[in-house]
């Protein structure tokens, strides 16, 4: 009886919680992540470029490819949005 406590205990307290992340993975969050973060420093350098053009510092041409990379990275995070809510749909369709 007490050697079952004993391994159960030492195997519960090596386990890790499911909640906790795992730092050696480099799986899909990993991309996800890196992924937003692209997405914002786009959005970011697009602001910048239209505040510099607007005060005169920028010329028009690299506004006009600031906007369309803007453009560009919103259209693809929307079009990733919508996929993920199109297969979210289909597993909650699925029969038990």
């Amino acid at each position: 009886m007490d050697i079952n406590t004993s391994i159960a205990a030492r195997a519960y307290s090596q386990a890790r919680p499911a909640t906790q992340p795992n730092e050696a993975e480099n799986g899909a969050g990993k991309a996800f992540a890196d992924a937003a973060d692209g997405f914002a420093l786009t959005l970011q350098k697009g602001e910048e470029t239209a505040r510099a053009a607007m005060v005169g510092s920028a010329d028009p041409q690299a506004l006009v490819q600031a906007l369309a990379e803007t453009q560009l990275a919103v259209e693809t995070a929307v079009t990733v949005r919508d996929k993920v809510v199109e297969a979210y749909q289909e597993i909650l369709r699925m029969p038990v």
